[in-house]
């Protein structure tokens, strides 16, 4: 039966059973990186029996170890916790995955096309295919993937191809909302739940596979607001937020560059049109730009899906938001320039017989993600141009050494900062802010500071004898 939209009142739990008998759902999750891993043990954590399925072997042998394999806080204990009671497990079977679950989550990468802006969905394809054709009895098979919208209905068409009509297999969308560094309290205490389906049964079986989440914030006192939409609203929901976060960092991005020529203080003009409740104070914080794994190519592949659905000229302005974004890279090496007498040409500056240190190489604090960070990307523009750079990051030294090998990594911050004619703090990590300039002065060739990141005590540091440059600062 199809429902009406919208729609918030979920079916009552006492018309759905799951399929495999169980008392309540068994949970897939397919995939098991960031977004995959995260959700299956905080699922398990909320009480369901879960199975988490990879075809990187490695990875399911270091999860069932109880060993997550990239930085999260707090999800390390929730892991072993939950291998101890018996409701998580790891698997590269999806045979045993169908055989399992009642609702599947597609939890795959969808990375930037290497001859385009779209995205690849390649991965959702085989994970989807691999689970239909090993179905033996109905299930609901739910996208978590930041995907173009239409691929809802693509998978249902790949479901179709792959599982006997009479099993009555059925799709739904219900897109993710992890912030790195957040995400425990992000899938337990979501600020909202949205689901795309197309039967009453889905909507039953999907609230049922959240009843834990609604449970825990009763015990609370909290709600969480629950969406039941149609599967392109869905499925456009998280690129429409990542655009607009895109959009309203590269805004303040922008006003920086207005203030570093008018002579205006971004942090100010900031912190004052924050207190507008129509704008917000978050995500206006100006610096080198955003990073990681979402934002910057999730923007890239709605840009390219509107124009295959001839929408192009509603989302162009999406092209300013990333070229302001990258050039905020550039603005580093100005400020490199400058601040060491050099002179910045054409093709760049000149940086050679110099030594910088880079304090930061994740995309933000609290992640060891590396994926498109600015950080890194600042640190090999200025070995580019002849510096000595000195790398040290909290978390993401491992991830940075393999996507930028040519950098000199230092296992401190102190060595990093050791005989440094300038420093440059481009991730804002707790570490970084709260350092010492006297101290990180005496160990500096040069007491010169570029925060990209406006995340200093800019007092502080020039009471301290440090030259100081901000992001769109005085």
């Amino acid at each position: 039966m199809t429902i009406p939209y919208p729609t918030t009142q979920p079916l009552p739990l006492s018309t759905v059973s799951p399929p495999s008998g169980a008392a309540r759902p068994r949970l897939t999750f397919l995939g098991v990186g960031y977004l995959g891993a995260t959700y299956a043990i905080c699922f398990a954590e909320l009480g369901y029996e879960v199975m988490g399925v990879d075809v990187d072997p490695e990875r399911i042998a270091r999860l069932g170890e109880g060993e997550v394999p990239f930085h999260e806080p707090g999800l390390d204990e929730l892991l072993r916790r939950n291998l101890a009671s018996g409701r998580l497990r790891f698997s590269t079977s999806y045979e045993e995955a169908a055989e399992f679950g009642d609702v599947h989550f597609i939890c795959v990468g969808t990375p930037q096309r290497a001859d385009g802006m779209g995205a690849d969905l390649s991965y959702v394809e085989a994970s989807v295919s691999s689970l239909a054709q090993n179905l033996t009895r109905k299930a609901l098979i739910v996208g978590k993937s930041t995907v173009p919208v239409g691929t809802a209905e693509w998978i249902e068409q790949l479901v179709g191809k792959h599982t006997p009509a009479d099993l009555g297999v059925e799709v739904a969308w219900s897109p993710e909302f992890l912030q790195e560094g957040f995400a425990v309290e992000d899938v337990l205490r979501p600020n909202r739940i949205v689901v795309g389906v197309k039967s009453e049964w889905a909507n039953g079986m999907l609230y049922a596979a959240h009843k834990g989440v609604f449970d825990l914030a009763a015990t609370e006192d909290r709600e969480v607001p629950l969406v039941v939409t149609d599967f392109a609203t869905a499925e456009l929901v998280k690129v429409a937020a990542n655009a607009f976060l895109a959009t309203k960092i590269s805004f303040i991005n922008a006003m920086a560059e207005v203030c570093e020529v008018a002579g205006g203080d971004v942090t100010q003009l900031a912190k004052a049109i924050g207190y507008d409740p129509r704008i917000g104070n978050r995500f206006l914080q100006a610096g080198v730009g955003f990073g990681g794994g979402c934002l910057p190519k999730d923007i890239r592949a709605f840009q390219a899906r509107a124009q295959e659905l001839g929408a192009g000229e509603a989302l162009r302005f999406l092209h300013e938001v990333d070229l302001i974004n990258m050039r905020r890279r550039n603005r580093v090496l100005q400020l490199a320039a400058e601040l060491l007498n050099r002179r910045y040409g054409p093709a760049g500056p000149d940086l050679s017989g110099t030594r910088i240190a880079v304090l930061g190489a994740t995309f933000k604090p609290n992640s060891d993600d590396v994926r498109d960070a600015p950080a890194l990307a600042v640190a090999a523009l200025l070995r580019k141009a002849g510096s000595d750079v000195r790398v040290y990051d909290p978390q993401g030294m491992e991830n940075a050494r393999k996507a930028q090998p040519d950098l000199t990594y230092e296992a401190t911050m102190d060595d990093a900062v050791r005989d440094a004619d300038l420093v440059c703090v481009l991730t804002e990590w707790a570490d970084f802010r709260n350092a010492d300039p006297a101290a990180l002065g005496e160990l500096a060739a040069g007491r010169r500071v570029v925060d990209g990141r406006n995340c200093l005590d800019s007092t502080a540091w020039t009471q301290a004898g440090w030259e100081y440059r901000g992001m769109g600062r005085p």
